[in-house]
């Protein structure tokens, strides 16, 4: 990535007119837009919004000046003219018969936003987009589930460029109007020192404790997680501060990097924020935002839960101390320094779920984190650090405008040529009667396709062709989108591209199979989650109150045998020496914490006996591991 000062410039020029156009888009500024006489449509928006962003990509993300600057114009020419001829477009229906020379440019763009998904995404995600893209051309070809309605180049690049249902469908849709004012926010946040203050706070509460430094690597790298949208970013942020002081209390290396993986793994579906994946599930789903945070929160909340018992399980069995008050930041000189940042989140939730203002909430919290952040002699952004906050907004609201753009030709290719709904009947044909088949196959395709794309990106491609099958199984059609949003985020801790892992393995200076492998043990309980919450909608609010409260205590007391199970050490119990004792507490956990399993198998067990059998399993557990404590070296 290019961050010279002539390109930092360009960037944070072009994001400073990006969020200008889309805030008065959103009448930020008052009832009537400013640009209301020249943005009429909003496929005028989106191609103007796509000018200041895609041309920038070229100069982000360089290879040879003599490429870069050619295409750039070449992007920006083609934008403004499908800007400028956009009401006789729309007059005219040219999305389904355009002129010869529009059908030219419109080619000339395809083939420019792959080149950017290139460059943004990478090979795997370019790749994917582009064979996708060129389904209409050769689908009466293809076998089965590929055979398709087939459209000739014209009638594919016509429906890829002028459409609102492939580059500018609705996850563009849901870009354009709430996810920029939420990137700027988490930017801001990071930029005015919120990252910093959040540390401090955590290590201020939880430093103490068994395993401090590991415990405050969950709360403030989720917290931090949740903003950046981006696992691997937070990685190389947060972990830059949480993994040297793991490492100093005495947390072997992979161990402490696995830590830092999972937590920034758990931000992305950490509310109020969830990155821009969130945003992109409330427009497909056609629901607020709000019902997306609220139904995420229990199952994010687990399993940040079971990370804290995991972590003070293993610094149990490690002995490993709390820091000294003397290492510690003071709990009322954090609060007094930073106190705004709390109240930037706050107003932020309340604009949010209570005044219902989710395109704007986020542009009145950025703007009063600003105005108070100036006020603060500590953390005043200079000149230079206004440029380079701009161009850090310039840099995320690029690479995800790219990313969507070009995620959306496949969503535009499946639309075109029908195969949505076909893949859907294909994959319960495969399944049956059988919802279990179904969430496994569900799980192991959201889990491959999470390895080659953007989170984003998987996600949405599974939103398309996998959520249906789901939600026609009578899964709850908010359990099913999370359902797919969790497995896709699991090859960020799972070898053998545990992309999170490796990257916290660079920092804490361990092998990163290691890492990785101990980052898939610490994060254990999020292969589970996604089962208990896509089969008990209790889990995600949907349920009666009470219904709620007893599943989540099952799957408390769950995880904790869980967690117990795998570190050899129970919190409250102690060191657990017997593996068979071990096995028996972490299926016993199992059991205790799964929902009703005959929702998923015809022949499952009912709640009530795999409860009991849990409770058992658990009991006889606990029994062999008193009895064997001096018997046998500890396992593990």
């Amino acid at each position: 990535m290019r961050n010279d000062t002539v390109s930092r410039g360009v960037v944070a020029v072009l994001a400073v007119l990006a969020l200008a156009l889309a805030m008065d888009t959103l009448r930020l500024f008052g009832d009537q837009q400013w640009l209301g006489s020249i943005v009429r449509l909003d496929s005028q928006y989106f191609y103007g919004l796509f000018a200041l962003l895609l041309p920038a990509a070229f100069l982000v993300y360089p290879t040879r000046v003599w490429i870069d600057w050619p295409l750039a114009v070449l992007a920006l020419a083609l934008l403004v003219g499908f800007f400028v001829s956009a009401e006789q477009a729309l007059d005219e229906a040219w999305e389904f018969a355009a002129p010869l020379n529009v059908a030219y440019a419109a080619v000339l763009l395809w083939v420019i936003v792959l080149e950017a998904l290139r460059r943004a995404g990478g090979w795997p995600l370019c790749i994917i987009a582009g064979l996708f893209s060129l389904l209409p051309l050769v689908t009466e070809y293809m076998p089965g589930p590929l055979n398709g309605l087939p459209a000739g180049w014209q009638d594919t690049a016509a429906y890829h460029a002028l459409s609102i249902e492939s580059m500018f469908g609705l996850p563009f849709q849901a870009f354009a109007n709430l996810v920029i004012g939420f990137v700027v926010f988490g930017v801001v946040l990071q930029h005015t020192g919120g990252g910093r203050f959040f540390l401090d706070l955590a290590f201020a509460l939880l430093g103490k404790q068994r395993g401090g430094p590991a415990k405050v690597a969950i709360v403030s790298s989720g917290l931090m997680g949740s903003m950046s949208g981006s696992v691997v970013t937070n990685v190389l942020t947060t972990g830059q501060m949480t993994i040297p002081a793991m490492r100093n209390a005495g947390m072997r290396g992979p161990v402490a990097g696995g830590v830092e993986a999972c937590a920034s793994t758990g931000g992305v579906l950490l509310p109020p924020i969830m990155g821009s994946t969130a945003f992109i599930m409330a427009t497909l789903l056609e629901v607020p935002y709000v019902e997306v945070a609220v139904a995420a929160a229990l199952p994010a909340l687990l399993y940040f839960f079971s990370l804290y018992l995991q972590i003070d399980a293993y610094a149990g069995k490690e002995q490993l101390s709390g820091l000294q008050p003397s290492e510690l930041p003071s709990i009322r000189t954090t609060l007094a320094q930073g106190w705004f940042y709390l109240g930037a989140f706050g107003l932020l939730i309340f604009l949010l779920l209570f005044l219902k203002r989710e395109a704007l909430a986020p542009y009145y919290a950025t703007a009063a984190l600003l105005v108070v952040n100036q006020l603060s002699a500590s953390h005043r952004l200079d000149w230079a650090g206004l440029v380079k906050l701009l161009a850090a907004t310039g840099n995320l609201l690029i690479e995800l405008v790219v990313i969507l753009a070009g995620v959306g030709l496949i969503v535009g290719a499946l639309s075109l040529t029908g195969l949505s709904g076909t893949l859907v009947n294909d994959l319960l044909s495969l399944a049956g009667d059988q919802l279990g088949l179904l969430l496994l196959m569900g799980a192991l395709t959201s889990f491959v396709l999470g390895i080659g794309m953007t989170v984003t990106a998987a996600y949405i491609f599974l939103a398309v062709v996998l959520a249906p099958a789901l939600v026609g199984q009578a899964l709850a059609p908010l359990s099913a989108h999370l359902f797919i949003l969790y497995w896709a985020m699991l090859s960020y801790i799972t070898p053998p591209v545990a992309l999170g892992a490796y990257a916290a393995a660079s920092i804490a200076g361990a092998s990163p199979l290691q890492t990785g492998f101990a980052a898939m043990r610490m994060g254990s309980v999020i292969y589970i989650i996604p089962f208990i919450f896509v089969l008990d909608p209790s889990f995600i609010l949907a349920g009666e109150p009470g219904a709620t409260v007893v599943a989540m205590l099952e799957a408390v007391v769950g995880i904790w045998f869980i967690a117990g199970a795998l570190q050899a050490y129970l919190p409250g119990f102690g060191a657990l020496h017997s593996l068979p004792a071990r096995m028996l507490l972490g299926f016993g956990g199992l059991a205790i914490g799964l929902p009703d399993l005959s929702l998923a198998w015809s022949s499952g067990p009912q709640n009530s006996v795999h409860l009991i059998g849990g409770l058992v399993g658990v009991a006889a557990g606990l029994l062999l591991a008193w009895r064997g404590a001096k018997a046998a070296p500890l396992q593990t």
